[in-house]
């Protein structure tokens, strides 16, 4: 139930080529307060609804449930969202021990590509792939639930 993920701006497609699965993900969020989220999501033919609890103070390590909901379930929930609802494309690309996770934003967040890879302590060693670009751990605009409220397409 405790999350620890570093999260990395992506800085060419190449990891397209490499990806092992690849998933629609549409979200929106219930409480998008950053003390406590309430996440609703599709994903492919299925739902979820995750609880995430404050970050550390880095932003690697925070609390996180989440349990599976029908499609029937999830769609009305999501329709219940705070405005601001993320589209993306999930790629998952494995390197060394680990997935990373990339997720390619559409609509408000478009052009944004973020990298993600949980480890099992803040100090665990991980590879880096080149299309890995700079770290952006801990700052919270690149924060899904932000992203919801202040996309990317206003930050210039």
């Amino acid at each position: 139930m405790i999350e620890i993920e570093r999260k990395f701006l992506v800085n060419s497609d190449a990891f397209k080529a490499q990806a092992s699965a690849k998933n629609h993900i549409a979200q929106g969020y219930l409480n998008a307060d950053p003390e406590r989220t309430v996440r609703v999501r599709i994903k492919g033919e299925m739902g979820f609804l995750t609880v995430k609890g404050k970050g550390s103070e880095s932003g690697t390590t925070r609390f996180e449930w989440e349990t599976e909901l029908s499609l029937m379930e999830a769609k009305p929930l999501l329709a219940l969202c705070e405005k601001g609802t993320i589209n993306k494309m999930r790629y998952e690309v494995e390197a060394g021990n680990h997935i990373y996770e990339i997720d390619e934003f559409f609509g408000d967040n478009e052009g944004l590509i973020i990298a993600e890879i949980e480890l099992r302590s803040e100090d665990e060693m991980f590879d880096k792939p080149d299309w890995v670009g700079k770290e952006v751990t801990g700052d919270q605009r690149y924060y899904n639930a932000y992203l919801s409220k202040r996309p990317y397409k206003e930050w210039k």
